[in-house]
């Protein structure tokens, strides 16, 4: 009788070993979720996600933060390119107005010895150059011939002579000495010119002084 008591006893032992193996494992996944702990951290490190070294992850960091300095580069050097070729531009222009008008200043004071040379032919009574008084008609000669050479030269530098008489006024190349009206004259034309005005290379240099035609 003992010794089949101690055969029943042998046989039981391996079936209750059983739910004691398991009972760890047990204790411990509920540990961890207790923890907040994943239970994915008991997964064996070669079936976890692959991730790029570190050294790999810095080089493409790298490459970015240059990407970005080469593109930020490369907008200054385009700007800096067309602010130089503005300022080339505007210093180009600055020069040639120079040369067209840097004699602004000399052909202002030929002006007045222009309009002594026109007043001294407008007062030679025309009916006294005759042939029989040869000293004044040499004289009236003379003053033409120095006036017509003076508007060549100034033709030749780009001074134009202005005399816009019967034409319409123009507040940029005229100025109104008066307004009134004048019988045949259109209104808002020039009825009367008072001295003549010149223009250098296409700037008004003394605008014509005039009289303006108006309604009666």
């Amino acid at each position: 009788m003992a010794a089949r008591c101690v055969w029943l006893a042998r046989c039981a032992l391996p079936a209750l070993a059983r739910p004691l193996r398991a009972a760890p494992r047990l204790l411990c996944t509920a540990t961890k979720q207790k923890n907040g702990q994943s239970l994915e951290e008991d997964v064996a490190p070669g079936e976890q996600k692959a991730e790029p070294p570190s050294s790999e992850k810095a080089f493409l960091e790298e490459k970015v933060k240059l990407e970005e300095q080469l593109k930020e580069t490369t907008e200054k050097y385009k700007r800096a390119l067309a602010d130089t070729e503005n300022l080339r531009q505007r210093s180009q222009k600055l020069v040639e107005e120079a040369k067209l008008y840097g004699i602004q200043g000399f052909c202002k004071d030929l002006l007045e010895v222009a309009d002594i040379l026109e007043k001294a032919t407008q007062s030679v009574p025309k009916e006294e150059v005759r042939e029989d008084n040869p000293h004044l008609k040499s004289l009236y000669e003379g003053l033409v011939m120095t006036e017509v050479q003076m508007q060549k030269v100034f033709t030749k530098h780009g001074l134009l002579r202005l005399n816009p008489i019967g034409a319409k006024f123009d507040p940029y190349e005229h100025e109104a000495l008066f307004h009134a009206p004048v019988e045949g004259k259109e209104p808002g034309t020039v009825a009367l010119v008072s001295k003549v005005g010149y223009k250098l290379h296409g700037r008004t240099l003394r605008p014509a002084l005039v009289g303006v035609a108006k309604d009666a």
